[in-house]
């Protein structure tokens, strides 16, 4: 892939208590690319995400996204960037129409080009007969629905998933990854997914890091990490059988 990084960080590092939460990142993520992002529970994962997002700051080291620096242009990366936490927040008490527009009037997009914005996104991710139900009813999976709606209105660079089919049934779980597919596939929208779900991570990503105490262990194409781990041929390679080889050894 030639494209350009869009997402690039160098000795990134986040301490607590004199403790690296993420200690010496360094990567990047090309435009239009899907980038599997993986390790366990507090291996620092959501916590460079939030640095990235300009949400809170490193301590030391620095990070670009779309160009901006998330400490010092935070309201630029905001604009620039979608982010899809891993628990949802959406305003109960307003339907899904209702919870768009206020989405994109934040965002300064007019009422009479987001309404149509609107009514195609929640087509698209198949909510269209229930975008006039309060979200406060909505199921887990119609959230995670709703916000790759979201997504669809802002139309930024850069999408940001935080276990995205977390909770999910396989069904849910097909019908998100899809809707993360053709963000990138026909948007050319950069996605950065951090996610257990190794199958699915496997299924669309273009590249992948592993991050374990802190530390990105692994970087690149599934093929290349397998090639370095389990010396792989021909054989079918499995997600599981790379990142628990990466785990075991650290």
């Amino acid at each position: 892939m030639d494209q350009k990084p869009v997402i690039e960080t160098h000795e990134l590092t986040k301490s607590y208590l004199n403790h690296n939460v993420v200690d010496n990142l360094s990567f990047d993520v090309k435009e239009g690319e899907i980038f599997g992002f993986l390790g366990p529970n507090g291996s620092g994962k959501t916590t460079t995400l939030l640095m990235l997002i300009g949400l809170t700051e490193a301590t030391k080291g620095w990070a670009r996204v779309a160009g901006h620096d998330p400490t010092r242009e935070a309201t630029k990366v905001k604009r620039t960037v979608g982010y899809v936490p891993e628990n949802i927040g959406f305003y109960s008490d307003m339907n899904a129409k209702e919870n768009l527009q206020f989405l994109a009037r934040l965002n300064n997009i007019p009422d009479s080009v987001s309404s149509k914005k609107i009514k195609e996104a929640l087509e698209k991710v198949g909510l269209k007969d229930d975008a006039d139900k309060l979200t406060g009813a909505y199921s887990r999976g119609m959230r995670q629905r709703l916000a790759i709606a979201e997504i669809l209105i802002k139309e930024p660079k850069i999408v940001f998933l935080d276990e995205p089919t977390l909770g999910l049934d396989p069904d849910g779980t097909s019908r998100i990854i899809q809707h993360i597919q053709s963000l990138s596939r026909e948007k050319n929208i950069t996605v950065l997914l951090s996610s257990h779900d190794l199958k699915q991570v496997q299924k669309i990503s273009d590249r992948i890091g592993i991050m374990i105490n802190g530390k990105m262990i692994a970087l690149g194409t599934l093929e290349q990490l397998a090639e370095e781990k389990l010396g792989v041929g021909d054989r079918e390679i499995s997600l599981d059988d790379v990142y628990m080889k990466y785990f075991q050894e650290v």
